[in-house]
């Protein structure tokens, strides 16, 4: 990451002052991000020229933070700028040259995803934000893009998107656990055909979160056999799939119902329409409203936030068991 140039830096004490003044009754825990948004705006000044009058390609956009914010402020922002006319290339960590694919050039230049990546003010917002209204931001089509004709079944897909990994420096926090994976199963494994999917190490790129075992997928194969697992799948291969993310993009473009957690599952979740049921016990995407703001914006579904396992059930219940065509752009919460 590059040092600061004293004028951001500057910029950025000057900013500190305006936020603890004008959002004087924020958390201070939260101020930080509030600096950031404004610090975004600013810097998106100095391309107004290049992106409003000249109109050629000159913008190059790396990023090597975690894959949710790739997917909420760099994806975006670059097919904006391929929108615009002035996208050149775009760099990101490897197997997301799919997600990528109207990039004029996509390079794999990072090995692994960092928190320190986030932070890339040249984006029109990192993380969390008080405001996303943004202007240089288009979501990437890729329910359109992957649609296909081979991830089809007799009964409407429904994926199960867990993770079990470490959260804040401290244990997993926001998981399906294996009894209410049990119980999303029993209640539903009539009206839809269950994938799911938590995907191994060597399937997607690190970032800073360890991963720890669940023990779910001995019990799926002899308690669930009807449920179908997302590493059989990809072994399976029928799509011919380049990697475990182009996978994924060709079997949830096929879906229309998602059951996902905290993180970088739900927002791939919230790429595809439909309705997105997100288990997310906390986290600043609470306290800056993430779920009713940003996520609808991804691709006009229906985001449902439980915020305990008991929600979830609820949720289950009343949208998924009898549930109908989902409401455009809507982000329902308890």
């Amino acid at each position: 990451m590059t040092p600061p140039s004293l004028l951001f830096r500057i910029a950025s004490k000057l900013v500190s002052l305006y936020v603890r003044i004008r959002h004087a009754g924020v958390p201070p825990g939260y101020r930080y991000y509030y600096r950031n948004t404004y610090l975004c705006k600013l810097v998106q000044f100095k391309y107004v020229v290049a992106d409003f009058i000249r109109r050629k390609p000159y913008k190059v956009i790396g990023f090597d933070g975690e894959f949710g914010p790739d997917l909420q402020f760099a994806l975006p922002h670059a097919y904006w700028h391929y929108k615009n006319g002035t996208l050149k290339a775009t760099q990101s960590t490897k197997f997301m040259g799919e997600f990528y694919y109207f990039s004029p050039e996509h390079t794999a230049t990072f090995d692994r995803r960092t928190t320190e990546g986030n932070y890339n003010y040249d984006l029109p917002r990192t993380l969390y934000s008080h405001d996303y209204d943004m202007s240089k931001w288009t979501p990437v089509p890729l329910k359109e893009i992957y649609r296909n004709d081979v991830y089809v079944y007799e009964k409407p897909i429904l994926i199960i998107a867990n993770r079990y990994n470490q959260e804040w420096d401290g244990p997993p926090v926001s998981f399906l656990s294996v009894e209410v994976i049990d119980f999303i199963i029993r209640s539903l494994k009539d009206r839809y055909t269950i994938i799911y999917n938590r995907p191994k190490l060597a399937q997607i790129v690190m970032d800073n979160s360890d991963f720890h075992d669940l023990g779910e997928f001995d019990w799926l194969r002899r308690e669930h056999p009807e449920v179908l697992l997302m590493e059989d799948l990809f072994q399976a291969n029928r799509g011919n799939a380049r990697n475990y993310n182009h996978f994924q993009l060709q079997l949830y473009a096929n879906a229309e119902r998602f059951i996902s957690t905290h993180g970088g599952t739900s927002v791939l979740a919230s790429y595809f329409g439909g309705i997105n049921l997100i288990l997310s016990k906390q986290g600043p995407e609470h306290h800056f409203n993430c779920y009713q703001t940003l996520y609808p914006q991804l691709s006009g579904a229906t985001i449902l936030h439980a915020k305990t396992d008991e929600e979830v059930k609820q949720y289950v219940q009343s949208h998924f068991a009898g549930a109908g065509q989902p409401a455009s752009a809507t982000a329902l919460v308890s």
